[in-house]
């Protein structure tokens, strides 16, 4: 049969019908599969077999993918049953198809349950104070109402009573049982819907429920159904002519390209495409709806656009045109710049980003007297620190609540004044089952007590997770808890949820707000993220090249984790490749006899996503000692490149400013 519009069709179509065009046509779709979303999306899954176990009688309506009509005429046929609970229960009527997570029905009343890992609390809202959907729960609210209205075209000619709830992760309660999290583990190959490995038998053995069951107001869901709630992606996409994707799924193709945005367009995975070249250039579909003639010079393809403008928040208004989409044709008006003595702005920041763009002027800018002053209010000895954390669904310990942070590593690097860099301490928890952020907090205390030195994040996560901390510390029954919250006050500033207010006398420096505030480099297009600065200060500075292409042994550093034949920068065809790149593999010289006994599943890490991951594997208690140790070496290795980075970037700084 001919594809039908499934749930995850009537989801794409909503932005933009030729999004949905090129879903079809494509058998791979470019997604951004890093490993922070693989670690969202295994949380997911987790959370989808927990809710199962509220519904141990539940059917699983198994089928492969594209089984349309099998799965629709199994779920028929367990309906006939006067009360049953499905899992995956299929509805095809009319080139309509649908899945529901969990399908609950009691004589002629019926319940359609979409399990949510997103985190709530009483205090969500579905609707804002003035009637419109919140923008926070749109997509979910949408998607239900497709299944509720589908739901509805096949039970018409019957008298059935039709709920549609939500079952969410309740961050207000807390985990029964330790090690919650490693009950549910999701397999590295195969359907992770249908092969997670349940270590758990009875939902009584996890204790307390963490879920909660939200049922969304019929008055919502008919809303949109009548179109009385527009999906604000488009601003002009209502419930009635949404459901026409249907036909335009069906070859009966009376879509127009539709008008490109700024707004829908920014976040298109199609937005792209790789020239014959290999080169990055703006996709046909795009052209097309620019109104570009139809046989297009390719050199309009590759212009800069907009989109690679940072922290461009809204962009231009109304439909995107020929003349308000490449940055050559933007002016200073356009982006409303407003400079700020001394430093650059936000908007000093993006005509910047422009102006070098466009004039291929790759040097740096950087504002000299500014920087000269706020480094001269750093004090010897210099600590860049670094945490790795992480706040899973399902909690890894008793007494947490879902998503709590747990802070389970850090590193420490040290700056002298002679221009000595001492990779000084470290830490990490690797023991199944402990609670680290105490142990934490003490290590980081033993290790920065010392001195008065400036002490350096980079951006805000390091902030957050010590104000966490000293929250859990008030409330424990740590005998040195006080001890503890009076040092961890002292290098850090209160956050906006704290009951009390505090400013550190000691109070971490933002690197990354330091480079915001003085530094730009067009190496970076845009993105201040540390992985893609780290390889832009290394490409910019000829002292910083000549120094890290040299080993370890041979400079004035130390390292804990690293051979002193190690050798940062490496070069490819004279490009330097990101020293993130030269982190080893894990097991790399393991005996594949000795790979068959590994249950983590895991080959890199070089990216806060995988160290979640790799954390998490660590909690399973049947681990091997051997597997531990080298996920906790691979860890080590990311987590001191972290710091370092931050030293190298801090080098290239004092480098400028000198």
């Amino acid at each position: 049969m001919k594809t039908p519009l499934t749930k995850s069709f009537f989801m794409k179509g909503l932005p933009c019908t030729e999004k949905l065009k090129l879903t079809l046509e494509r058998s791979e779709i470019k997604n951004d599969e890093n490993s922070f979303l693989k670690a969202l999306a295994q949380g997911g899954f987790q959370v989808e077999e927990l809710a199962r176990m509220h519904y141990p009688d539940g059917i699983f309506i198994d089928t492969k993918p594209g089984q349309y009509e099998k799965a629709a005429k199994l779920t028929k046929e367990a309906l006939e049953n006067e009360n049953v609970v499905l899992f995956e229960a299929a509805f095809l009527v009319d080139g309509y198809f649908i899945r529901t997570d969990i399908l609950e029905k009691r004589g002629n009343k019926i319940k359609i349950i979409e399990v949510k890992s997103k985190a709530y609390s009483p205090d969500d809202k579905f609707l804002t104070a003035a009637g419109t959907i919140n923008a926070k729960w749109e997509d979910n609210l949408w998607d239900l109402a497709f299944q509720s209205w589908v739901l509805k075209k096949f039970l018409s000619s019957g008298d059935y009573e039709i709920e549609s709830v939500f079952l969410f992760v309740d961050k207000t309660k807390k985990a029964s049982i330790d090690g919650m999290n490693q009950l549910f583990r999701v397999p590295a190959n195969g359907n992770p819907r249908t092969g997670i490995i349940r270590r758990v038998e009875q939902l009584k053995d996890l204790g307390e429920s963490i879920l909660i069951e939200v049922k969304v107001p019929d008055e919502i869901i008919e809303d949109i159904h009548v179109g009385n709630h527009y999906h604000s992606v488009d601003g002009a996409m209502m419930f009635a002519k949404a459901r026409d994707l249907r036909d335009y799924v069906k070859g009966k193709d009376k879509w127009s390209t539709p008008d490109p945005t700024y707004k829908k367009c920014k976040s298109c995975e199609f937005r792209t495409e790789l020239a014959e070249d290999g080169e990055e250039i703006l996709s046909k579909c795009f052209a097309t709806a620019l109104r570009v003639p139809k046989l297009y010079p390719e050199s309009i393809l590759k212009l800069p656009t907009i989109f690679e403008i940072w922290d461009y928040r809204s962009g231009p208004s109304g439909r995107l045109k020929r003349d308000n989409l490449f940055l050559e044709d933007l002016t200073a008006e356009d982006l409303n710049v407003c400079p700020e003595p001394g430093k650059i702005s936000r908007t000093d920041r993006q005509w910047l980003q422009v102006q070098k763009s466009v004039k291929k002027d790759n040097s740096v800018y950087f504002e000299a007297e500014g920087l000269k002053n706020e480094m001269k209010n750093w004090q010897f000895p210099l600590h860049f620190i670094d945490f790795e954390t992480s706040g899973a669904a399902l909690p890894f310990m008793k007494n947490l609540s879902p998503f709590e942070q747990v802070a389970f590593q850090f590193s420490h690097h040290v700056v002298l004044e002679d221009g000595t860099i001492e990779h000084q301490t470290e830490f990490i928890s690797n023991t199944p089952g402990e609670f680290p952020n105490f142990i934490f907090a003490r290590a980081l205390y033993s290790a920065l007590k010392n001195d008065k030195g400036t002490i350096f994040r980079f951006h805000n996560h390091e902030n957050t997770i010590l104000n966490v901390i000293i929250k859990q510390l008030q409330d424990s029954s740590e005998p040195d808890a006080e001890e503890l919250i009076s040092f961890l006050k002292t290098i850090t500033v209160s956050s906006k949820n704290s009951a009390s207010e505090w400013n550190g006398e000691r109070a971490m420096v933002d690197l990354h707000r330091v480079i915001k505030d003085y530094y730009y480099n067009p190496s970076t297009k845009g993105s201040n993220s540390i992985k893609d600065l780290l390889p832009a200060c290394l490409t910019s500075s000829s002292a910083l090249k000549n120094k890290y292409s040299q080993t370890i042994g041979n400079l004035k550093l130390t390292s804990k984790n690293f051979d002193p034949n190690h050798v940062w920068l490496k070069f490819d065809g004279g490009i330097i490749e990101s020293p993130y790149k030269m982190l080893p593999p894990l097991f790399e010289n393991w005996e594949s006899i000795d790979m068959e006994d590994t249950i983590s599943e895991m080959d890199y890490l070089a990216d806060g996503g995988a160290a979640l991951i790799a954390y998490a594997k660590l909690q399973y208690q049947d681990m091997s000692d051997k597997e531990r140790d080298e996920i906790t070496k691979g860890l080590l290795k990311y987590c001191e490149l972290d710091t370092l980075a931050m030293v190298m970037i801090y080098e290239h700084l004092r480098e400028l400013v000198n």
